[in-house]
């Protein structure tokens, strides 16, 4: 396939991450968690993230928000999210029909959701004909490729816990959001008060890895069975969990999202001197331009990627830990040309 700026989840697996799946490919091991990997990985989950962390490798995105969700709600609740959540508009109505619960989405226009958006939605509280609202989630980075700062993180938790409501991120692309900050993972999530958080590692250089991490033990009472029932127990989890221990054991995570990130930034550089608008900011690995619209094909011919708007001829680019600066520089030089 040609070079892609689509998505993340176009490009490979890290060399140091197919090492690990090839390791842990020899002879026999015990199944659904009970393997020395997972016991190892589970270990790295508690020296990032803290002593009673409980973490549970899942095979995808979706599935790690959808139990992260069943498991804070019940069927009458409802889940504010920005209304360019990824729960929202791209997992085909699957927390509500999986998790029972109601997602009221609020326009945001960076991708970002703050205390004020979420304070109207409370005013159903105690009011038996409404779906009452429990969590907050956020994505980080969003959406959009914005970061949330631990600040603001922290303001929504605080608003959160202090109107009887939980926090769950959506960590598809945390580690980009931490390398951008310069922090670390704890420092962005359960640092700033978020309760329960899916964390991604399928788009940064792995084959399919994600997670559902809680902060409060509490809450990840009988979420045995949650992932069991929500089909998301792997058999074989030396193979999920080896992903991880490649990913967390020596901060690959950070290096390969730094990288990424700083594609990005080459490319909105390049871009913006080649008279290209720049829509949202660049924070993370995403970069949305406004292109004309007689350009957008030709270009996709070369090098694929997405149509945010169609309407106002705004692209998506996403790069990867493999995206290499000679694929940037090919790519802003045929914008360039006109």
């Amino acid at each position: 396939m040609r070079t892609s700026f689509a998505s993340d989840n176009f490009s490979g697996v890290h060399p140091t991450v197919m090492a690990a799946i090839e390791r842990a490919n020899q002879g026999h091991a015990m199944a659904y968690g009970e393997d020395e990997y997972t016991a190892s990985v589970l270990e790295h989950f508690r020296r990032h993230f803290g002593e009673d962390t409980r973490a549970y490798p899942v095979f995808s995105g979706t599935g790690a928000n959808v139990l992260s969700i069943q498991a804070a709600t019940r069927p009458f609740n409802a889940v504010v999210c920005a209304d360019t959540a990824h729960i929202h508009v791209h997992e085909t109505g699957a927390p509500e029909k999986h998790a029972g619960v109601k997602l009221i989405a609020l326009p945001t226009p960076a991708g970002k959701l703050t205390p004020d958006d979420v304070t109207p939605t409370l005013d159903v509280f105690g009011f038996e004909h409404a779906a009452q609202p429990k969590v907050v989630s956020i994505s980080q980075a969003t959406e959009l490729g914005t970061v949330y700062t631990p600040e603001e993180v922290r303001a929504l938790a605080d608003f959160a816990h202090g109107n009887g409501l939980l926090l769950h991120m959506d960590g598809a692309r945390l580690s980009n959001a931490a390398a951008s900050l310069g922090t670390s993972l704890r420092e962005i999530t359960r640092d700033a008060g978020v309760d329960v958080l899916s964390f991604g590692a399928t788009k940064n250089g792995t084959l399919c890895a994600e997670a559902v991490v809680f902060f409060d033990p509490a809450l990840a009472e009988g979420f045995d069975y949650v992932r069991m029932q929500g089909t998301q127990l792997a058999s074989k989890m030396r193979f999920l969990s080896a992903q991880f221990e490649a990913l967390l054991e020596d901060d690959l995570w950070r290096e390969m999202a730094a990288h990424a990130n700083a594609m990005a930034r080459r490319l909105e550089a390049g871009l913006r001197d080649a008279g290209v608008e720049i829509v949202f900011p660049v924070e993370s690995n995403a970069v949305f331009p406004r292109l004309p619209k007689e350009r957008i094909e030709p270009l996709r011919q070369a090098f694929y990627f997405y149509t945010w708007d169609e309407d106002e001829g705004i692209v998506r680019l996403m790069a990867s830990f493999d995206t290499t600066e000679a694929d940037v520089d090919a790519f802003v030089s045929l914008v360039a040309e006109g």
